[in-house]
This record gives structure tokens, sequence and C-alpha cells, in this order.
């Protein structure tokens, strides 16, 4: 059998070197020979095994992957979802309603590899090449439709989805301020959109500045957005209890809150309503979609609301706040903490955002790693203008404080960790859910 993982090696298997970023597979030619590799297959060298020389290791792979799996991969639809922000919201709407229209469907993506409800965890959002096909595969044996397969920068630029084409693809929306290299941010993400099947859909969110880029005359383009699109929104309004707005004149109401997921489920709404499913189908599966898991989830608590979202980067977080300040009734409570190895200008930004934007301000713990969580938070509050905050090391705490601090038609905001069922603390992995914290609290 082929294998690229030198430590998974067995007698009589096959060792394929890659080169990755971070990893050269030739490094770990000698350890594949001692776990029992009868072949080698690798750029150069000269080794005591069967040697097969090639031009490129990737390109074997991908040919030989595609060899293997050709005829499985015709068996499923492939959606590739593409851009800065919103792409696990997006993913996870579009697997729920597929999933509620009847439509088997698994996700591939930063919150892990879903099939019926279940959850295998994934080291990266999109899995290198080899493991990839091995989840197309699973898909196709658990007899999916639909496979929803997120698309990072990342992934396209070290090919790991070298071969493979999509049945469509969504493009959410650009940002690039944190972005060093834009140009070749850019060009990956719109790389996806060459991958598309003649004919096949393009979901585009026309309301991002370079929606034309993501436009190719060989692709079905289909637009939502506010104007001159094939899905029009208009007349949001955004409550604790849901959100409201038009659709072509459609009124809609969904279980999620904010304009962010407003563009998310239209994403979503734009792909089901070009398929063949009848407007009431469409309608009731809209009413059983809820928000994924820590990704601005919403947890009604008395009169209050508590919403808790992944949101760690500056710009997130401002936009995370922003967003929520449009529909707030009260005060903003927020909680945040900062990540390890994290650049000390970004902490103290985090820092002048949260304490500029919110009412009160916890800082916490997140993942500190091996630094001390003292210094995180002292890098996040130094010479902060404001005094609006209190430092609280225990998550768990400051979790309880900030539940405790609600009065009327208050939200608390709790970012940072999201979905993330661990805190990493030194080479500790400890559990920890936000949201489970929140509901042994408020239920």
């Amino acid at each position: 059998m082929l294998k690229v993982n030198s430590k998974e090696i067995m007698q009589g298997d096959t060792f394929l070197a890659l080169k990755g970023p971070n990893k050269d597979g030739h490094d770990y030619i000698d350890e594949a020979i001692d776990n029992g590799a009868a072949c080698i297959i690798a750029t150069h060298g000269e080794y005591p095994v069967k040697t097969i020389i090639v031009d490129d290791t990737k390109t074997y792979l991908a040919n030989y992957l595609k060899d293997l799996y050709s005829d499985k991969i015709e068996k499923i639809k492939i959606i590739g979802i593409v851009g800065t922000g919103g792409k696990t919201v997006t993913a996870d709407i579009i697997c729920q309603f597929l999933n509620n229209l009847n439509q088997k469907t698994a996700y591939i993506g930063t919150t892990g590899f879903y099939i019926d409800g279940k959850k295998e965890k994934l080291s990266q959002d999109t899995p290198d090449l080899y493991n990839i096909y091995e989840l197309i595969n699973e898909s196709v044996k658990s007899e999916c439709e639909y496979l929803i397969l997120e698309v990072s920068s990342y992934a396209i630029l070290n090919r790991h989805l070298e071969g493979i084409k999509f049945d469509g693809c969504v493009f959410t929306n650009l940002i690039l301020n944190d972005i060093q290299n834009k140009e070749e941010y850019i060009n990956t993400k719109v790389e996806a959109f060459k991958k598309i099947k003649r004919n096949g859909f393009a979901i585009i969110n026309k309301d991002d500045p370079s929606w034309e880029m993501f436009s190719f005359p060989q692709n079905n383009n289909i637009y939502y957005g506010k104007k001159d699109s094939t899905y029009n929104i208009s007349d949001i309004k955004i409550t604790y209890e849901n959100t409201t707005f038009k659709i072509n004149d459609k009124q809609i109401t969904i279980n999620l809150l904010g304009k962010n997921n407003v563009y998310d489920f239209m994403a979503a709404y734009s792909l089901v309503s070009s398929m063949s499913f009848e407007d009431e189908e469409i309608d009731e599966a809209t009413l059983k979609l809820h928000a994924p898991d820590g990704r601005y989830q919403n947890i009604p608590y008395k009169t209050n609301l508590i919403i808790i979202d992944y949101a760690y980067k500056p710009n997130t977080v401002q936009s995370i706040i922003t967003e929520t300040k449009s529909f707030l009734k009260g005060k903003l409570i927020t909680i945040i903490g900062c990540k390890g190895n994290e650049p000390i200008e970004n902490r103290n930004l985090l820092g002048k955002i949260t304490t500029d934007l919110s009412d009160y301000v916890i800082f916490t713990t997140d993942n500190p790693g091996h630094e001390k969580e003292e210094d995180i938070l002292h890098d996040m509050t130094n010479n902060l203008q404001k005094d609006n905050f209190e430092k609280i090391i225990s998550r768990k705490e400051a979790i309880k404080k900030g539940i405790n601090m609600l009065t009327e038609n208050d939200i608390l905001l709790i970012l940072g960790k999201g979905h993330e069922d661990v805190q990493i603390i030194g080479n500790d992995k400890i559990p920890f859910k936000d949201y489970d914290e929140v509901m042994k609290i408020v239920k």
C-alpha cells in the first residue's frame, strides 16, 4: 500500500516522499525503510530497496489517487467554500440545508469532518491531498450525495486539492487587512473557481468589491447581494430572538442572528434555490437551521443574550462587536483572551478595540501555550486609555462573572475559542468548552 507518513509504514508498503512547507518526506525515508517499506518513490537519492525517481512526488500522488478513486469521486458532488470570512458558517449552513432537504451531505472544514452528525477532528482546515481523497472515499462509502469542503488559500497553495474538480464553489468575501502577499492570496482564492466543472455553479457575493474576479464565463454564475443580483437582500431586521429580511420581496425568518449570518445564509439559500427543490421544502428546511458550534452561537438568558464566537484576531473581533452593537438594547460585556505566541501589538490592539467598543471587558485566558497567562493579560491591558475592564485568569470564573453581571437586555460576548473543546496550557490539553461552561450556569 502507498503511504506518505513514515510512521504508518508496515512491511511491504510503498513510501512516497512528499515535500511540504515545513517538512520534507525525503528526510524520513530511512525511518520508512526501517519500518518495512519495500519501495521508495522520491525525487532524488539512492536507497537499499526498490526506488522510483519522479520529477514531482505531489503530481505523482495526485495522479495515483485520481486513478484509484476516480470512479468514487464521480459518485459525489463536491462544493468548495472560498473566502476570508464566513467559510465555516456558510459551509455548516449549506450542510444543514442539504441534510434537511434529505440530501445526505458530509462536511470537511475548520471544525472537523462530519457525516450523520458524527465529528472527526482534523489537524488542519483543509487536510492534505492524501487525506482529502480518503475522506472523499469515506463520504462515498457512507452514501453521501454531497461533500461540502472549506477551501483555504493554504490548501490551494500547497496543492492539497490537486486533481479535484468542483461541482460548484461559493465565494463569501475577501478581507485583506492582515494579508502580507495580497496578490498571491487573491490568486489562490480565484484558482478554486477555475477548478469548477464546465457549467458548474459559482455562488458569488456581489456586495464584495472583488466579486468580478470570481465570475468566469464557463461557470453558471449566481449572485446574491443588496442589488442587481440573482437573489436580492433587503429590509434586514435583527432582534435577540431572530433575524428577518426579504429575498426578492419574499419574507424570510432565520434563527441565526446578525448581518454576517444573513450573508452566510444567502450563499446557502442561493445554492439550494438554484437546485430542483420546491419553495415549500426550502422554507421548511430554513426553519430548522441553527448557528454552528461556536460561531455567533446565541443562548437566550432571561431578557439577555449570550453569544459565543471564535473571533480572536483584531479585525474579526472589531467586526463581531460592531455587528452586535447594531441590535444591542442594553449593555455590552465582552470576555476575551489571547493565544500564546501572538504579536504583542495584536494583543494591545485587541485590548483597545474591546475596551473602546464594549461597556465592560473581562480579559482572561485563551490558549496560552508555554507563555504565562499574566504576561499575556499584561500585554493586552498595558497603557489602555479606558479603565472599563478587569483581569480574571480563570476562564471559567471569567464566564461566571460575565453572566452574573447581566441585568436587563444586555449581551455577553465570549470571544476567542468558539468551538474548541480544550485549553492548551503548556503541553497539556485541558478539557474546556465555552458553551458547556455557560450552560452549567444558565440551564
